[in-house]
């Protein structure tokens, strides 16, 4: 599978492409970020033929991009889970992800939201009945927390980028990039309400793809009741396929948000955000009917 000439020995992007090959390796690192493990799984999803997922399943197991786990001794049946070299990969998916929507599907302009009814809409909201992958983040207090929770709803608000009123860290013309502005109001709306999500059965949850002590800085700053976690690698970003944009050298999330049920899976997506703190209002009033109805459809 290694298409590198002698002459691109030293070029990290030709060695990159001699172990990634083609295309379809790609979407096979995408689907396995997102939680398809399986080998019928993703040639489900792919629609490729066996033959050839075998053969790039293999060159990936080769080059330590992926690792089989075990699931059935009779027949052996393995999971194939991302190793780190592959985690590794997760920037690049969301950068090509980011590029192919701003440049290819859309017009270039730089924003942090998007029309209700494009591209990037229409696959956030596809997520609705999706089990999240598993995932651990960073929080802002260093502890490692898995993003799903633990048998309660949880509501994940993902914003672009919060800051502390000294303006560190604020990327240049900020304010000037459509829907970049109002993480601070949206996060100070949901510490307002976070007894009563509380009341209701929901945890908040804020996250962002800045490091944890840059929000542990705001956290600090805005007096949040709620843990804030860190996506600074992109793993829940590439896993779901999330709209991002990038500003000051950051991939960072355009405003949405996702109602998990204590089971891990998605039953309500709010996408684009046009009025931040009167989504957590509308929010408010979702996880109520939700968790009163005592459903999870």
């Amino acid at each position: 599978m290694r298409r590198v000439d002698l002459a691109d020995a030293d070029c990290g992007i030709a060695q990159a492409l001699g172990v990634l090959g083609d295309w379809w390796t790609f979407l096979i690192v995408r689907d396995v970020a997102g939680g398809t493990t399986r080998f019928d799984a993703l040639q489900r999803e792919l629609g490729v033929s066996r033959r050839a997922l075998t053969e790039r399943l293999t060159a990936l197991v080769a080059h330590g991009v992926l690792r089989r786990q075990p699931y059935s001794q009779h027949p052996p049946r393995y999971d194939y889970l991302l190793t780190a070299k592959g985690e590794g990969l997760l920037p690049v998916l969301v950068a090509l992800q980011d590029w192919g929507t701003r440049h290819v599907m859309g017009d270039g302009d730089l924003t942090a939201t998007a029309d209700a009814g494009s591209a990037e809409a229409r696959r956030v909201h596809h997520l609705v009945g999706r089990r999240l992958p598993e995932s651990t983040l960073c929080r802002h207090d260093g502890v490692e927390e898995s993003v799903a929770g633990a048998g309660r709803w949880r509501v994940l608000y993902l914003f672009p980028g919060a800051f502390t009123p000294d303006g560190q860290g604020l990327p240049p013309g900020w304010g000037e990039i459509p829907g970049a502005v109002g993480c601070t109001l949206e996060s100070r709306a949901y510490a307002e309400r976070h007894e009563r999500f509380r009341a209701a059965g929901a945890d908040v949850r804020g996250i962002s793809t800045q490091r944890p002590d840059q929000l542990a800085a705001f956290a600090g700053y805005a007096r949040l009741p709620y843990p804030l976690l860190s996506d600074q690698d992109g793993r829940l970003a590439a896993g779901l396929l999330l709209p991002t944009f990038r500003a000051g050298g950051v991939d960072r999330f355009k405003r949405l948000t996702l109602l998990v049920d204590p089971t891990a899976v998605v039953r309500a997506v709010q996408f684009p955000v046009t009025d931040p703190a009167g989504s957590v209002d509308e929010m408010l009033a979702l996880v109520r009917a939700r968790t009163a109805a005592g459903v999870h459809g």
